[in-house]
């Protein structure tokens, strides 16, 4: 039973490499919306297992973006709080697993800076992605010990890998067109991770459990992760965007409001590092890849 594994979100971004992870070594079952042994919306309804698991991997989720309406800040809730829910009580009633991983976020400390931030540090985020994330790490957690399971929970910075989502598919996209430009010299480092070393990693973390940031230990900038992007794809090196412009460009957003592209808060958290300490997972065997290596010999 222990190599029966449930994946939900299978056809997302990890979930699909996790999947490839671990197929050959598991039973693995998938649910998501449209494909999958389960097709299952879990916002809005309990899935029926006809089945129990020894693993579970909790991937499904509504990945990060700046909400514009009450609508879309309230998606949040219900696909990562009520839909984490759903997928517990529809375990319950099939059976709990003997693991359970949960993916989560470091957006859960709610930083916008800073350097080596641990597991350690509150989680205080407020926006409706981190607030979310939150409740679904305690909810979790909770259920895991009433239930006496082993409960992990992998909390993940920018995920890199092939045709990657996000703020790294936003890059590639930009300067395929030629439209990106570093500020500053493009000088602040983000904690990033390669999918594929977080899937590779579950299965040892899972026997384990508990709370792990996931990084490439590397944290490279902005200025090396364009250049290298730039080369791959024979594009010319971006150009960059002096501070002191960049600042009155921000200030011209401040009076604007809102629908400015970039304003004084933006700019500071664009040029500012944010990075993530995984010391923890490393005491495990966490022996992660260079997402900048990676890059160099492998196409986005």
């Amino acid at each position: 039973m222990l190599n029966d594994v449930l994946i939900t979100g299978v056809n997302g971004f990890l979930g699909k490499l996790i999947l490839k992870e671990l197929v050959d070594g598991y039973n693995v079952f998938g649910l998501s919306r449209s494909s999958g042994n389960y097709k299952v919306s879990l916002e809005n309804e309990i899935p029926i297992f006809n089945k129990k698991f020894g693993l579970v991997v909790h991937t499904a989720g509504k990945a990060h973006f700046i909400p514009k309406t009450e609508v879309e800040r309230n998606e949040f809730h219900n696909v990562n709080v009520i839909g984490t829910l759903n997928l517990l009580r529809g375990l319950e009633n099939s059976g709990v697993p003997k693991q359970f991983v949960f993916i989560s976020s470091v957006s859960v400390y709610g930083q916008e800076f800073g350097n080596n931030i641990d597991e350690k540090f509150p989680v205080v985020a407020k926006d409706p992605y981190g607030s979310s994330k939150i409740e679904a790490e305690e909810i979790v957690i909770k259920w895991c010990s009433i239930h006496n399971i082993v409960c992990t929970i992998l909390r993940l910075p920018l995920l890199v890998g092939e045709n990657p989502p996000g703020n790294l598919g936003a890059m590639l996209k930009a300067i395929d067109k030629g439209f990106y430009f570093n500020i500053a010299g493009g000088k602040a480092r983000k904690s990033m991770v390669l999918a594929e070393d977080v899937a590779a990693f579950i299965p040892k973390v899972a026997a384990v459990g508990g709370t792990y940031n996931l990084t490439d230990g590397v944290h490279p900038d902005f200025n090396e992760l364009s250049t290298i992007i730039s080369e791959r794809k024979n594009k010319k090196t971006p150009f960059n965007l002096p501070l002191s412009i960049a600042k009155l460009m921000g200030y011209v957003g401040d009076l604007l409001g809102n629908k400015a592209p970039i304003n004084s808060m933006k700019l500071k958290k664009i040029t500012s590092d944010l990075t993530f300490d995984d010391s923890k997972a490393r005491e495990l065997g966490w022996d992660p890849q260079s997402v900048l290596d990676y890059l160099k010999y492998n196409n986005l």
